[in-house]
């Protein structure tokens, strides 16, 4: 299956939850400020994005259909007020194996980051690729994790980040979607997720994308980590 595919499989695919999403929590009903993907082709981690509403991008469509891999990690973008719609402030952020997308903002941005972002080499802050809360919280989650950390450290990196964010900058949506083209770590925080498990495989997406009835809906606050046949989730205050 192509990368396409993946983004267009399903009655509700990530296609249609772009324009017509089922459950956008306190939020717009459109994700027209550009998409991306990021995909493992044997231990190779690639990306594209475009600042295109993904059902105008004929090209990189074109592009996606010839392209696949053992893994995908996907989303669409709705720009906060205020913050550029530019390529690179589109999801996902990728270093070494790791891909990494957030749905959500940060509330009282950027004041409510400016104690965190502290902690940061100043080089790393010259060098995000957008002026955006996203791009922040991936430089904070990377500043905690070297990128050969295990799985478990980088699920207790997000479940750590996400609670400093949330005690800082109360009100904030922070639904984290963070792989290595292996294991899948994911935060529900306020925001809509679901997880469809398989001995096979593992889809975690906001919204189900198929009318199976194996998608379990995840509850808010919680910290999961999915790999095929295995799912586990865990609250966040607990972390």
């Amino acid at each position: 299956m192509s990368v396409r595919d993946l983004l267009t499989d399903g009655e509700h695919s990530l296609l249609n939850q772009s324009f017509q999403p089922r459950d956008m929590r306190r939020g717009g009903v459109i994700n027209a400020d550009g998409y991306g993907a990021a995909w493992w082709d044997s231990s190779d981690l690639r990306r594209y994005r475009s600042i295109k509403p993904i059902w105008a991008d004929a090209s990189g469509f074109e592009t996606l259909g010839a392209v696949g891999g053992n893994a995908v990690l996907a989303a669409v973008r709705s720009a906060t007020i205020g913050m550029p719609v530019i390529e690179t402030a589109c999801a996902p952020f990728i270093d070494g194996s790791w891909a990494f997308s957030h749905n959500g903002f940060v509330a009282g941005w950027p004041a409510s980051l400016a104690e965190q972002a502290r902690d940061l080499p100043v080089t790393d802050l010259m060098t995000l690729e957008a002026p955006t809360d996203s791009a922040v919280l991936w430089a904070l989650l990377r500043h905690q994790c070297a990128p050969d950390a295990s799985t478990g450290e980088w699920a207790a990196a997000v479940a750590e980040l996400t609670n400093r964010v949330r005690e800082s900058a109360p009100g904030s949506r922070l639904n984290f979607l963070l792989s290595n083209g292996l294991q899948i770590i994911a935060t529900t925080c306020v925001h809509a997720l679901s997880v469809l498990l398989t001995d096979d495989s593992v889809l975690v997406a906001s919204e189900p994308t198929t009318d199976d009835k194996g998608w379990r809906h995840i509850k808010d606050g919680q910290l999961i980590v999915a790999e095929p046949g295995r799912l586990s989730i865990t609250p966040l205050n607990r972390q």
